[in-house]
C-alpha cells in the first residue's frame, strides 16, 4: 500500500504545484526463514516514480535471492509508462526483464494499478514474452489498520500462463500462488515500518511437476522479519 499511497499523493501535489513529483518504496525488504525444510531467502519488492497528475513513469524491481544455493530464484524488473485513467486507477504499458539464475526473459507489459472498493490495492498485468508466451498476474494487498501505528497486511499473487516454457519451469494453467500476512509497526510517519509474518508460495500443474522433475519444492512455508521504507 506505501506504493499506491505514493502515487496517489503525487496527483494531488501535482495538480496544487503544476510540479514533477518522484517518490521511492519498498513495501517488501525481507529475510524469509525457510519451515518444513524450506530454504531460507532474501527477498525484496520495491518500485521508484517520476511524473505527474497524468503521466508517470514507473520502475519496479522485486527479488527473492536464495541463500542455500547463492542463487537468484526471481529476479524481475519492470519500466513502465502509467496513464491516469480514473481517479483511482492508472493504464500501463512498458518492458519486463527477467534474470534469474535460469535463462533470462523479456516481456511486454500492459496493465492497470490503483485502489479498487474498499481500498484494496491491485497491480492487473498481461505480459507477452520475447518467445510469443502469454501468461498474467493479479496482485491485491490491503492494509488493515489495528491502531495508528499497528497495521496488519494480508496480500496475495496469483500467476497464470497461456503457454508452457519449460526452460524456465512454467506450464500452462495455474502456475503459482503467494500469500502473507505481516504485521507492521509506523515508526517515523509512515516512512520507516518494521514487520514480521509469514509467507506461503505454492506452484500448481505442469509448472509443478517441472519443478518435481528438477528435484525443487513446490511449496514453502516461511515465517518473515523486514522492512517497509517510503522515500
Amino acid at each position: 500500500m506505501f506504493a499506491a499511497a505514493a502515487g496517489l499523493a503525487a496527483p494531488v501535489q501535482a495538480q496544487e504545484t503544476d510540479f514533477i513529483v518522484y517518490g521511492v518504496s519498498f513495501e517488501q525488504f525481507e529475510v524469509r526463514a525457510g519451515l518444513d525444510d524450506a530454504s531460507d531467502v532474501l527477498a525484496w519488492d520495491g518500485d521508484a516514480f517520476v511524473g505527474n497528475d497524468e503521466w508517470k513513469l514507473r520502475l519496479t524491481s522485486e527479488g527473492e535471492h536464495v541463500t542455500e544455493e547463492d542463487a537468484f530464484e526471481v529476479l524481475e524488473h519492470q519500466l513502465v509508462v502509467q496513464r491516469l485513467w480514473t481517479d483511482f486507477f492508472d493504464l500501463k504499458a512498458g518492458l519486463r526483464y527477467d534474470s534469474p539464475s535460469g535463462p533470462d526473459r523479456l516481456y511486454a507489459v500492459v496493465g492497470a494499478h490503483g485502489l479498487a472498493q474498499q481500498w484494496f490495492e491491485v497491480d492487473a498485468d498481461l505480459f507477452l514474452s520475447e518467445r510469443g508466451n502469454l501468461s498474467a498476474r493479479l496482485d491485491v494487498d490491503y492494509e488493515l489498520l489495528l491502531t495508528n501505528r499497528l497495521i496488519l497486511t494480508p496480500t496475495i499473487e496469483i500467476d497464470a500462463a497461456l503457454d508452457d516454457d519449460p526452460a524456465i519451469g512454467v506450464g500452462a494453467g495455474l502456475v503459482s500462488v503467494e500469500a502473507g500476512l505481516r504485521l507492521s509497526y509506523d515508526l517515523i510517519d509512515r516512512a520507516v515500518a518494521p514487520y514480521f509474518g509469514i509467507h506461503y508460495e505454492r506452484s500448481f500443474g505442469e509448472t509443478a511437476r517441472f519443478a518435481r522433475d528438477e528435484g525443487e519444492q513446490v511449496d514453502g512455508l516461511y515465517a518473515v522479519v523486514g522492512l517497509k521504507m517510503l522515500f
